[in-house]
């Protein structure tokens, strides 16, 4: 009889749990998580600007007035008439220290001169003509007994060179030379009787 009833209550505990869905389980409580570790304080202050450039022209647009050409510095500035100096880095004689004295030196002359021809087949692709010798050119010449030479020019690249290309170093007789592009713009826009002062 016992053993009827122990089976009575197992089959009804079954029947129970059946129909409850079983006993219910309590979930665990939730770990708590740190907060992230602070990071480093963003800096509100304002980004700083970029280096201010001086402006300058990019390009020679309107007639040309003074020349001026450090060889130190192997600078050459040219200031026109509206607009900022354009300047320009520059080739010279392939001895380039001191004044001329005379033909085949290598040296670039100094002093004050004046463009005084102006030559669209140069050997050198376009040609500015300076007024050297000038008399006291001639007459200190004389006295050493030498040719004082001539033809120096501000020019470009030579006629036989590719185009694009540029002569490294002081290369030239004694003239003044930039690239094909710059002699461009320099013959466009500069007259006849274009003062150009030379400084050591």
């Amino acid at each position: 009889m016992r053993w009827r009833l122990a089976a009575l209550a197992v089959l009804a505990l079954a029947g129970w749990m059946i129909w409850t869905g079983g006993p219910r389980t309590v979930p665990a409580p939730p770990v708590p998580v740190p907060p992230p570790a602070p990071g480093p304080p963003v800096s509100r202050a304002p980004l700083p600007r970029p280096p201010t450039i001086p402006p300058r022209a990019r390009q020679i647009t309107s007639e040309v007035e003074r020349i001026l050409i450090e060889k130190a510095a192997r600078r050459m500035t040219v200031w026109q008439r509206d607009g900022n100096p354009r300047v320009f880095d520059i080739a010279l004689g392939f001895a380039p220290g001191g004044d001329k004295v005379r033909q085949g030196d290598g040296r670039t002359p100094e002093g004050a001169f004046r463009v005084d021809r102006r030559n669209d087949r140069s050997a050198f692709h376009l040609s500015l003509g300076l007024d050297y010798p000038r008399p006291q050119d001639r007459a200190r010449a004389r006295a050493a007994g030498v040719d004082p030479g001539g033809d120096i020019m501000i020019h470009g690249q030579p006629n036989q060179v590719a185009e694009g290309f540029k002569v490294r170093g002081d290369w030239t007789a004694g003239c003044i030379a930039v690239t094909n592009i710059e002699i461009a713009e320099l013959f466009t826009h500069t007259p006849a009787g274009t003062p150009v002062e030379i400084r050591p």
